[in-house]
């Protein structure tokens, strides 16, 4: 049996939070397994022909019904079993959404909201998430 690869985008969308030093970050929470029910960064599946900022991009707007612009490249992640669903490789970006409004769950989110980074570092995140967000925060420190 031949066994692929798949290439798949995150965005961890950020904004300002009610201080100058609060960061908030949009996760989504899953409709379908695997994780079904946990908390993630919005994110899927490259399609043909399109890269992985367009992904990103496009994967944003399907989740949360939010315009987000790429920032960043915050790592590629590729541990064989961060998904189990196969193998897959993510191109992980930091964006900003284009308009100051709030999410609305898409596609397969059943829900959509910006939480404090506190907040998150204490939920049970989907595949390996909480590491990306981790990296992310590097650089909004910076």
């Amino acid at each position: 049996m031949e066994k692929h690869i798949k290439n798949t985008a995150d965005a961890v969308i950020w904004r300002k939070g009610r201080t100058d030093d609060e960061y908030e970050i949009l996760l989504i929470q899953r409709k379908n397994p695997p994780f079904q029910g946990n908390f993630a960064l919005p994110g899927g599946f490259v399609e043909y022909g399109e890269s992985v900022e367009d992904a990103c991009i496009r994967e944003a707007k399907e989740e949360t019904n939010l315009d987000v612009k790429v920032v960043k490249l915050i790592g590629v992640y590729s541990k064989p079993d961060r998904d189990p669903r196969g193998h897959t490789i993510t191109a992980a970006f930091l964006c900003v959404p284009l308009e100051n409004s709030n999410p609305l769950a898409g596609d397969d989110a059943k829900n959509a909201k910006f939480f404090k980074i506190s907040e998150i570092l204490h939920e049970q995140l989907a595949f390996d998430h909480i590491s990306i967000i981790e990296d992310a925060l590097k650089f909004l420190k910076k």
